[in-house]
């Protein structure tokens, strides 16, 4: 049996687990936002509260994610609908995300359609022959300590009032989610105040800052896989150069399972309520690739795509990061 085939078994979409899946964390994304307003005296009590809402926003954003694939329900409509519903909590317009992510689906892995994924990766060749405005620009960049806290807040708070290729998807989609997103903050504030404003902006930084972390992850570790066509493999992209993130029972919970990216690039049918079964199944007949914590970590101190190795590299020059030293990674 081939990897494809394997897959075939895990696309069932299910109404009733997609309606827990999506109602049932609507339920924890406003209970815990409200209970995070009513606490937000006792830093002690709120920081707890802003970061389990932080993931069910997250979570919130990769079920948008599977409407955008239209796998979370078991129509097109229902999923259409699912993902404008969601558009407004996750600070991302639906049809935007939808059209932009299945063009970075069309060009996984291709070294020459880099502008199609969300973080940029200069190669060893265009950085060594870049001049140092644009080094230090790359540099500050892809620096974990500018790329999760700003990139999160930029992104989600920002780039998206006005997303890649919006003139083409449809000017007024866009518009009027940002209005119905202005009348949600302008709820918050009519029924908690500027209080409430305040802990809504922390949830969202925290919910960036996640989000971040595992779109970097995701495509973004030692051996990845880039190449350029026509030598580029569409099955060496998928399952080679995304990620499958083993990081524990209850990240899995609180990212919605997304982080076994591997085999959601090789069939997006796969519902997010079944990719961890599905991925457990397949390490049991195929081998897989799995990345852990240290290597997730050492990751972000790789940052360019060497072609003559065939994998992301430390800038040359560089020493090994804190982090690395501290986890005894340095090679």
């Amino acid at each position: 049996m081939t990897i494809r085939e394997f897959l075939r078994d895990y696309c069932e979409r299910d109404n009733k687990l997609a309606s827990l899946s999506y109602f049932g964390n609507f339920a924890v994304y406003f209970f815990t936002l409200w209970l995070a307003i009513q606490v937000a005296a006792y830093w002690y009590l709120v920081i707890p509260m802003v970061i389990i809402n932080a993931f069910a926003a997250v979570r919130l954003y990769v079920l948008q994610h599977d409407c955008g694939h239209a796998s979370l329900f078991e129509t097109k409509r229902l999923n259409d609908w699912a993902g404008y519903g969601l558009s407004i909590f996750t600070l991302t317009p639906f049809r935007a995300m939808q059209y932009n992510h299945n063009v970075h689906h069309t060009h996984i892995g291709d070294l020459d359609e880099r502008d199609s994924g969300e973080i940029f990766t200069m190669t060893v060749r265009e950085y060594e022959s870049a001049p140092l405005w644009k080094k230090i620009g790359y540099r500050i960049y892809r620096n974990p300590l500018f790329l999760l806290p700003i990139g999160g807040l930029f992104v989600y708070l920002i780039r998206y009032r006005w997303p890649k290729n919006t003139l083409k998807i449809g000017v007024m989609g866009v518009l009027a989610h940002n209005l119905m997103l202005a009348a949600w903050l302008g709820l918050i504030w009519a029924l908690a105040g500027m209080t409430g404003l305040y802990v809504y902006l922390g949830t969202a930084f925290a919910a960036g800052i996640i989000g971040v972390f595992l779109v970097y992850l995701q495509h973004n570790f030692e051996d990845t896989y880039w190449d350029r066509k026509p030598d580029l493999s569409f099955e060496k992209a998928a399952l080679i150069g995304a990620s499958a993130l083993d990081l524990g029972w209850w990240f899995d919970i609180g990212t919605g399972n997304i982080a076994y990216h591997d085999i959601h690039h090789f069939n997006a049918r796969i519902p997010s309520y079944r990719l961890r079964k599905c991925h457990n199944e397949l390490r049991k007949h195929f081998d897989v690739q799995i990345i852990d914590w240290p290597m997730a970590l050492r990751s972000f101190t790789l940052k360019l795509w060497d072609e003559d190795k065939g994998r992301l590299v430390r800038i040359p020059g560089t020493a090994p990061g804190y982090t690395s030293r501290l986890l005894g990674l340095a090679r």
